[in-house]
């Protein structure tokens, strides 16, 4: 042994480390759960699987060798066996730490893969420190599954940092919410009312439905649907329909959709269309006790009042006709400026012959006879 090698074991022999200090070694062995250093003391460092990464199953052959330099702290100066028990992984944790507080206090966007989906929320890493991104902090809307998270890589901020604690909350949400602030911004500053423009149903509901125009929702109500009769939107729309709509009316951040396009109103020409002495066809729509309303085209329905229907006393328009009947009628009554139209099926009746007509007064006068005569 040279003078020199005995001088540096004298050294290393003398060299005090204590708890909690950082120290640097060379890798003189490594096995699948163990890494042992050469830390220039009189024991060599150990750093076991548990201490080197989150990970259980890691082998560690696979991440270090021999030869490698690398820094850890210590956990124990003595660990039972004459070793120092070191740690990689906590050592890497408090870089983090001190890398998540400064991403704190600057308010840096950070990225990171969520490595695990956990009750209430996300778990990422960043440099070794871990932050628990709660379920409401996710996104602007309620997400039930948070498993579809897990390998992904996501954007957030720290809003708390609690070091002692170990307290590190992150936040995807404000992100989320800025970005659409700024779409919609912009979004707003493009439209303008009249204008017309293709989206996607998001969302449908009884009163209508809600559609995404790229970033931005706006309301498709029930009555804006169509020129025709809607009862249920549900029955028309269905979320991920692609609809061609215009803008309605735009109040602050609200915007009012509708369907019924001008040069598609049935009222168009009506004039000529619905003008008294026309026969038109129909369908039986709905019924009340004085008549049915008879639907002449989407958006455009007439009424045919129960003495209307047929020459023979008719109690009530369910007797002779149902919902979704076509019938024919001639237009008795048309009135623009109200969109009423009036019908009737009787005045389509060939009018009664003079003889019939005779024939039947005479008939039951005749019975009262012979009645009178028994």
């Amino acid at each position: 042994m040279s003078a020199e090698n005995f001088e540096q074991m004298l050294d290393d022999y003398d060299k005090t480390i204590r708890n909690g200090e950082v120290v640097e070694g060379t890798v003189i062995s490594v096995k699948p759960d163990e890494i042992n250093l050469n830390i220039g003391y009189k024991s060599d460092g150990i750093i076991t699987r548990n201490e080197y990464s989150q990970d259980n199953n890691l082998d560690l052959t696979t991440v270090v060798k021999v030869g490698d330099t690398m820094e850890a702290i210590v956990v124990k100066v003595n660990d039972g066996e004459g070793q120092v028990l070191l740690s990689h992984k906590r050592l890497a944790q408090e870089k983090g730490n001190e890398r998540l507080k400064e991403a704190y206090e600057n308010k840096e966007i950070l990225k990171a893969v969520v490595k695990k989906a956990l009750n209430g929320g996300l778990s990422v890493e960043v440099e070794g420190s871990r932050v628990f991104i709660p379920a409401s902090l996710i996104s602007d809307t309620y997400e039930k599954d948070l498993t579809k998270y897990e390998g992904q890589e996501i954007e957030f901020i720290i809003t708390e940092f609690e070091q002692r604690g170990r307290r590190i909350i992150g936040n995807r949400k404000t992100l989320i919410m800025e970005e659409k602030e700024k779409v919609q911004d912009e979004f707003f500053k493009k439209i303008a009312v009249g204008d017309v423009i293709e989206g996607t149903v998001k969302n449908v509901t009884d009163f209508g439905a809600f559609v995404d125009l790229g970033g931005v929702d706006g309301l498709l109500h029930i009555s804006e649907m169509s020129w025709g009769r809607v009862d249920n939107p549900k029955k028309v729309l269905s979320v991920d329909d692609k609809v061609k709509v215009f803008i309605k009316d735009i109040n602050g951040k609200k915007i009012a959709l509708s369907k019924k396009f001008p040069d598609e109103n049935p009222w168009n020409g009506a004039t000529e269309k619905f003008a008294v002495g026309n026969v038109v066809k129909g369908k039986v729509a709905r019924m009340t006790d004085f008549g049915a309303f008879i639907e002449l085209a989407p958006g455009v329905d007439a009424l045919l009042h129960v003495s209307q229907i047929s020459r023979d006393h008719v109690e009530k328009p369910a007797d002779v006709l149902k919902v979704g009947q076509e019938i024919e009628a001639a237009i008795v009554e048309f009135r623009e400026e109200e969109h009423k139209i009036s019908l009737s099926m009787k005045a389509l009746l060939e009018p009664e012959k003079p003889e019939e007509a005779e024939a039947a007064v005479e008939a039951p006068a005749e019975e009262a006879k012979e009645e009178a005569a028994e």
